[in-house]
Formats: structure tokens, sequence, C-alpha cells
């Protein structure tokens, strides 16, 4: 059914389309043209019948995430998500790969949480994103910052810091956007850690993260 679906959706393709989504990610990736809610129709009844299965197909997987379209990668990011209770530890390394590979903030946001949720509580991962805090590879990096996005009362604060810790004084955009957006995400939850924190460490945050940051405070 993959094969149907991968046909289907070059089927769809719209040239105008994929031209202004393209220039609107820069001209990262090339793209079919199809938006997201006709995307995700399309896919419909391929997730559904995956999910039956109760395993994650890595090979469909990988085909996905090799096709040109940009397309193609936000389908294999959405299975991985609709897919995430079959996810285990023993696929931090597949992941890994699909972080760092056509990297660019759409795919790796799609990816944060999936991977956040694998077997939570889980150590191996908590550990495995304290290593990706410190990363050569500034979107491990950012999955790493975010990967505990809405959990509210089910932070992690000692392992939030610790990796907040691990990525003062950036001066890369992509690091500084993320680590501002937890910190916004979490003063909805706990308000007093997140001004403690930034007070703690303010001559080591970018003017980016603390703007974001102090959204709502």
């Amino acid at each position: 059914m993959l094969e149907q679906l991968i046909t289907q959706l070059y089927q769809k393709k719209d040239a105008r389309q994929a031209e202004q989504m393209a220039a609107y990610m820069k001209d990262q990736f090339p793209f079919l043209g199809i938006r997201t809610p006709e995307r995700k129709r399309l896919c419909a009844a391929y997730f559904k019948q995956e999910k039956a299965q109760k395993r994650i197909d890595w090979q469909a997987v990988e085909r996905l995430w090799a096709l040109p379209e940009r397309e193609f990668q936000y389908v294999a990011a959405d299975y991985l998500r609709i897919m995430q209770s079959f996810l285990t530890e023993q696929d931090l390394p597949r992941l890994q790969k699909l972080v760092i590979t056509k990297s660019w903030w759409d795919t790796v946001d799609n990816l944060d949480r999936t991977i956040g949720n694998i077997c939570f509580p889980s150590q191996t991962v908590d550990d495995t994103m304290l290593a990706w805090s410190k990363a050569d590879n500034i979107w491990l990096r950012r999955v790493a910052i975010n990967h505990q996005l809405l959990r509210k009362e089910k932070t992690k604060q000692a392992l939030l810091k610790r990796i907040l810790l691990n990525n003062l004084n950036q001066t890369e955009f992509f690091i500084n956007k993320a680590m501002g957006w937890i910190l916004r995400d979490y003063a909805k939850t706990n308000p007093e850690w997140v001004r403690a924190f930034i007070a703690e460490n303010k001559a080591g945050l970018s003017r980016l993260t603390v703007k974001e940051a102090e959204k709502y405070l």
C-alpha cells in the first residue's frame, strides 16, 4: 500500500504550489505542492492499516525519507508520531539518523516530541537527550531542548535545566529559538521556575530566548 500512496501523492503534484512551498522553506528542498490537509487525507487509510500492524515498518520510513520531495519526509514523520507507542529505546539510533538527514526545522520539530515520548519515563531517553544537548549537530540539540514540550507537570526539571545550561551563550538562531520555546511552554505550568532560571542565567541567554521565554510571564 505504500507504493500506492507514493503514486497518489505524485499524482497530486501542483507545480505552482510546489514553488511557493519551496520558497517558504528557503528552497532547502523540492516539494510536490500538496498542502497539509490534503496530504493527511491521502495518508489516512495507509496510517490506519499500519497502526493495525502494531510495529514500526522502518523499511517504509527509510523509503519515504530517501525520496526527494519534502512531503515524503512529512509522511514519514507523521507516521512515526502516529506509531510512537510502538517505538522503543532501540529505535533511537534510527531516529537520530532521521534528525541529521535532510535536516530543517520542519521535520525536526515533528520528531522532537515523538522521540521524547519513547517508553516514557525512560532513563535511556533522558541520557540520550542529555548527550544530544551537547552534540555538534544543531538539530540534535534542538530535539534535546524541545523534546519535553507540552509535558506540563510531567516535565523533568532537572533534565531540562541541564540541557538548557549546556546551550548557554549560543549564537545559533535555531538553538536560541528552541530554548525560548521550551521556557515559554513550561512557564504556563511553572512560571516561578522559569523566572528563576532566566534570572540566574540571563548573561548566557540570547535576547531572542528571553523574549520568547517571557511571553506569558
